[in-house]
């Protein structure tokens, strides 16, 4: 087998995928493509929902989740709540490597980094201050809500050598309680890889997408012979029509899959733009909306909304 594909969510994450795919081109395995892929994004301080930069809870402190998963071994790695450390990614992946204490949280996961000479550093910049101080003003003078953003970066990667492999890491919901964790280091839920099969992993309001397990859902259903976006189509949009009826809302959800074949599939209940390339298919950013009919409309981003976005993660904080 020799054909490879990368996948990612958000358009943040386009630079990290071009990464990728020069290493799936050079034979690199899928799991150091996809940490190289998240490192790139942990690493940009503009961005306000992944690592240095990421925006803080409501005690001004980033916390940072992330996981890592081999579709060969089904070995998996994740963090919750950790601080200070610059690719939390890199931890998640160390820790897949353990048989046992291959999930570690708050302190512990921190302390963990620090013990196995992962680059530490203050991640909260200047700009990210910043923001948390005028949201933290706005909060006293008014009754706005205090959540905003949930953007995490999560990525598949499929190699030469057929091995799938996904990954996830956020800063989390900004200004969220001490502590708290979302669906992006939890197997089933945030993440989902089988190299048998497909891998798929998740971004929004983790509170919603933990009720579904949705990652493995879209596998197990790609499993029972559906496409990566029958299966996405046919696991994220009923799950989100039935959370409606039967909690009264839903928040953001979208999914991102990749089967052992290349192919991929995304579905989503909000505009969602994705990075995909592939042997045959060169980097790009993507929109995905969700249809009419339970079903996903996708195309080419504009110019127009590209030049849109770079002005809006560039634009000065007041």
């Amino acid at each position: 087998m020799n054909n490879w594909a990368v996948i990612s969510t958000w358009s943040m994450s386009y630079d990290g995928l071009v990464k990728a795919a020069e290493l799936l081109k050079k034979d690199k395995s899928a799991g150091d493509a996809v940490e190289n892929l998240l490192r790139k994004v942990e690493s940009y301080p503009l961005y306000k929902s992944v690592g240095y930069g990421g925006l803080p809870n409501e005690d001004g402190v980033v916390q940072m989740d992330a996981a890592f998963m081999d579709g060969d071994t089904l070995a998996q790695g994740s963090v919750a709540a950790i601080e200070n450390v610059k690719h939390a990614v890199s931890v998640a992946r160390r820790l897949s490597l353990n048989k046992i204490n291959s999930f570690l949280v708050g302190e512990g996961a921190t302390k963990y980094a620090m013990q196995n000479g992962f680059e530490m550093t203050n991640m909260l910049t200047e700009r990210a201050k910043t923001i948390w101080q005028n949201k933290v003003k706005q909060q006293l003078q008014s009754d706005l809500h205090p959540y905003d953003g949930h953007d995490t970066v999560g990525a598949i990667t499929l190699d030469r050598n057929g091995s799938l492999a996904a990954a996830t890491s956020t800063s989390g919901l900004f200004m969220k309680k001490n502590g708290r964790i979302g669906d992006s280091p939890l197997s089933g839920s945030g993440f989902y890889a089988d190299s048998h099969i497909g891998a798929a992993t998740a971004t929004g309001l983790g509170e919603d997408i933990m009720k579904g397990c949705l990652s493995y859902e879209i596998v197990r259903k790609m499993a029972e012979g559906k496409s990566p976006q029958e299966a996405c189509d046919a696991t994220v949009y009923p799950f989100c029509n039935d959370l409606k009826k039967r909690y009264g809302k839903v928040g953001e959800i979208s999914l991102i899959a990749l089967n052992k074949k290349g192919e991929w599939g995304v579905a989503t209940n909000v505009e969602f733009p994705f990075c995909i390339a592939a042997k045959k298919q060169e980097p790009q950013i993507l929109m995905a909306n969700p249809g009419l009919h339970n079903n996903t409309k996708i195309e080419p981003i504009s110019q127009a909304w590209l030049d849109n976005y770079q002005k809006q993660i560039k634009a000065p904080v007041k």
